[in-house]
């Protein structure tokens, strides 16, 4: 007898869940989500909280999931996801959802554009992808960062944060390097973007969805 997935999703922002139910749409999950913005806003505003107090944190909310007797943890914040301690041992399963996105960027061996909107995910999303690299023989990336889009996001106004985003884009219309965007919040439009020019830019969200319904054998509903 099939039995539904339970993926419980730890998030930074709210505006994510929505992202990951819209992509796994066509799937039977249970999902189960857990969000926290107040960690990242603690670790950039608060010098008393040290980077162990953060790891610690992350390690306790992982945990807390887990209790929910869900099949698999999704970590959808890359900044979360770099505080995770590799020397944590955890029962349940972890997606990180920047690994299957980071096989496709080395897969590609090529000179790469990669856009980011919040300054603050670069340094950890790039250390990753320069790990997960080694194996490939390295990247060659470009860095772009959106210049104060995420204030937008971070106000409440998608509108004018997407419109930050397809402007962007549409300033690379002759890029010939592949373009990748590195977050979750900036899937939607690029997908805009693909639909209106037909020029194919790498996300995240559909490298996750391709992976998970392979690793977890989805089913449809």
């Amino acid at each position: 007898m099939f039995m539904k997935k339970k993926i419980g999703c730890l998030h930074a922002h709210y505006s994510n869940i929505e992202y990951i139910e819209e992509a796994f749409s066509r799937f039977d999950i249970e999902w189960l989500h857990f969000v926290d913005p107040g960690l990242m806003h603690r670790v950039a505003s608060d010098d008393t909280f040290l980077y162990g107090d953060a790891q610690k944190r992350v390690k306790d909310q992982i945990e807390w999931i887990a209790a929910a007797n869900v099949d698999i943890i999704l970590i959808t914040c890359t900044n979360y996801i770099a505080l995770l301690n590799e020397t944590f041992s955890f029962t349940t399963p972890i997606i990180k959802i920047d690994e299957p996105f980071f096989e496709r960027i080395c897969q590609l061996r090529k000179p790469q554009v990669m856009l980011f909107t919040n300054p603050s995910t670069v340094e950890g999303t790039m250390k990753r992808l320069d790990d997960h690299a080694m194996s490939h023989g390295g990247v060659d990336v470009e860095i772009i960062i959106i210049d104060h889009a995420f204030e937008w996001i971070m106000q409440g106004s998608s509108e004018k944060y997407n419109q930050e985003i397809m402007n962007r884009l549409r300033q690379l219309t002759n890029e010939k390097r592949p373009i990748s965007v590195a977050q979750l919040s900036m899937v939607k439009e690029a997908m805009n973007y693909e639909d209106q020019t037909g020029y194919a830019i790498l996300n995240l969200l559909q490298a996750l969805v391709d992976f998970m319904a392979t690793r977890l054998e989805l089913r449809q509903s």
